[in-house]
């Protein structure tokens, strides 16, 4: 049975880099691009985004409601875009999500299943964030699963160690960016 890969670039956005990833994040974000790019790999780049005024966002949701009603940003303007050293090409996907798992309030799971996807190679910000939400449903969608470690950031490098190297290798395999290119 042959399996068809998908590199998930999640929350790989311009304030989210700047808030929480390390200097050398971008540089391995990069590296997983080029390689899948070489190998023809299908790149999805996952975003959280709201509509103006954030409809989406309930008061009671901790994470999201300090967003909610605050002024848009000026019509085609991203406020958050992603970030321009892994901006995405025409031949790539883009879903938008609306809570933590790219999955949530997004298109992802038709995306995948339309174009025959069954192993998903993960990367993003953050690893206690989208990563762990995503391979938790991705799981349980019955995905095949890779997590790029280092492709991976947080901003607490123990909660980074913890879910890498304990929590993850019980749904995924859990690799380098290095290690994934070499096959």
């Amino acid at each position: 049975m042959s399996e068809r890969a998908a590199l998930l670039i999640m929350d790989v956005q311009k304030l989210i880099v700047e808030r929480l990833a390390g200097p050398d994040y971008l540089d391995r974000v990069e590296e997983a691009v080029e390689h899948a790019r070489s190998e023809g790999t299908q790149i999805i780049h996952v975003t959280v985004g709201f509509r103006p005024g954030a409809p989406e966002i309930h008061p009671r949701n901790k994470m999201f409601a300090g967003l909610a009603g605050r002024q848009a940003a000026p019509a085609g303007v991203d406020p958050n875009p992603i970030h321009s050293r892994v901006e995405p090409r025409p031949e790539d996907v883009v879903v938008v999500k609306r809570r933590v798992s790219a999955f949530a309030g997004s298109d992802l799971d038709m995306v995948l299943r339309a174009g025959g996807f069954d192993h998903l190679v993960l990367a993003g910000i953050a690893t206690s964030g989208v990563v762990l939400s995503t391979v938790r449903q991705a799981a349980d969608l019955d995905y095949r699963l890779t997590v790029l470690s280092d492709a991976c950031a947080d901003g607490d490098p123990e909660v980074h160690r913890v879910l890498t190297e304990k929590v993850f290798p019980k749904q995924a395999e859990v690799v380098t960016v290095a290690e994934w290119a070499k096959g």
